[in-house]
Order: structure tokens, then sequence, then C-alpha cells
């Protein structure tokens, strides 16, 4: 299934090539910058019923706008960047399904099962979602943290999916070497992803057609949802047009919109 997005960076709706961004901003390449603000995004997102989305911080200065995103359409957004064991309840309050998390649970590149523990603790397994966004070394992807960046000793694998599954009610995984350049999904990733995921996994990189979408239903045997970014006609792209996307979520049989418990918040 598709599944929505909303990236910001400075307060803007932005796309960009993911494996180009930095701190200071220095060669990061953006390939759309929205007019419209983030709750524009959140509202057509509402209006269609369009749930499991999520909104992504990409640096500081994006608090104003995913908190309205986030109440514009409560309980139907998840939010990443920057979330913490302090902050991760703040973000549910305002209106997140979940949490999702990647920098804040590595150390020194490695996974630090202690801070994951107690992010589990303080918010719930069904309430957040670990970001395994990763990178490509050798014929292994490995997770990647700090504006990706920084490459971790976590290899993803069965092994690794299973042993996180139990820690998170969801996968997230940005294929960061083809983020943003809209010159094809990750076909390999996405076939694995399904294989080695016991829960519902969003893969995110890539996507330039409706066919991708087609094609990751394919591959992810119904068990991996697809983000799409830049080809995306509400982010200025030409090659997928948001309508349908829409009308493919719909035309799947026995598809109906996930019902929203928090919708009458």
């Amino acid at each position: 299934m598709f599944r929505p997005c909303i990236d910001l960076r400075g307060g803007r709706v932005v796309q960009l090539v993911g494996g180009t961004l930095t701190d200071d901003g220095a060669g990061t390449r953006t390939n759309f910058t929205a007019d419209q603000p983030a709750r524009w995004f959140a509202d057509l997102y509402r209006r269609d019923n369009l749930t499991g989305g999520h909104v992504i911080q990409l640096g500081p200065g994006n608090d104003t706008a995913a908190r309205e995103a986030l109440s514009t359409w409560p309980g139907g957004l998840q939010i990443g960047g920057g979330i913490n064991l302090d902050n991760a309840p703040l973000w549910l309050e305002v209106g997140a399904s979940h949490v999702i998390v990647t920098s804040w649970v590595f150390r020194h590149g490695q996974l630090d099962a202690k801070r994951l523990e107690q992010l589990v603790a303080r918010v719930g397994r069904e309430r957040l979602v670990l970001d395994l966004s990763c990178r490509r070394r050798g014929d292994d992807y490995w997770v990647v943290t700090d504006r990706w960046q920084r490459f971790t000793d976590l290899r993803l694998s069965a092994d690794t999916f299973t042993s996180l599954a139990g820690s998170c009610a969801e996968f997230l995984v940005h294929a960061v070497d083809v983020e943003g350049l809209c010159r094809g999904i990750d076909t390999g990733l996405v076939s694995q992803l399904a294989d080695w995921s016991p829960i519902p996994v969003t893969y995110a990189g890539g996507a330039k057609s409706l066919e991708d979408l087609e094609t990751v239903e394919r591959l992810g045997r119904g068990r991996v949802d697809l983000t799409i970014g830049s080809a995306l006609d509400i982010f200025g792209g030409t090659g997928v047009r948001y309508a349908d996307c829409l009308a493919f979520n719909r035309s799947r049989q026995g598809w109906s919109p996930t019902p929203n418990p928090h919708h009458s918040r």
C-alpha cells in the first residue's frame, strides 16, 4: 500500500536527496520546497483518511510545523527526527500515532539495548516505530544514523528484524543510496524485507512510477508498504499522481482505510 509523508527542513515541507543531507546544509540537494505549510498536506491526508504516514524532522526548526501537522490529523501521522526518551511522550500527546526512533537508540555505532528498553517502557511497543534506514556496503545493508552519514554495526538480516520486532509496532526503512533520486526502488531490499520482517514494514527510496508501487506490493507479498516522495505530483514530481496512489489503495480487494482510534480527539 501507499503511505504518505511530510519531510520538514527549517519548518518547510521539502523533498531531499537523502544521502546528501548534512548538519550545515553544505552539499544538501533539495528536489522540492513546498509553498504550502505542513498542515496543508496533513489536511489532505486526513480528508482522504490516509493513515500511517510519517512526518520527519530533518534537523532543527521544525517543531511548530510538525505540531501543526499532527494536530491537523491527530492519530493519523507518525513523527520522527530527534525523538528521544524525554520528548517521545510529548509528541504522542500532541497527536502522533507513533514515534519513530533511530539515532537515539544507537551509541557509538552500536544498538543500545538499555535505551531501547527504556523507550519501550515509556511509550509502549505499540506506539513505537524503529527506523532501520540503511546503506549498502558490499553485499549487505547496514543501518545508518546521524543524517544517514554514520554507519552502525547493525546489519539488516532476518535475525535483526526478529530480535527487534518485539520492541516495536513496525519498521521504517529508507534505502538511503537511492532516496530522492527517482531512479527506481531497490527491488532486492524490498524482497528481503518481506522475507525478514515478522511485523509491518514501510520502505522508502527511489520510487519513480506507479509501477514501483505495484512492484513493491508484488515483491513484498502484501507485507511491505511504500512511501513515495520526490516523484509525487504534490511534491513537484512528474512520475506519480497522488490521485493514482489513492486509487491504488482503494482498488485493492478488501482494502478499507485503517481505523483511526485517535480521530475523535
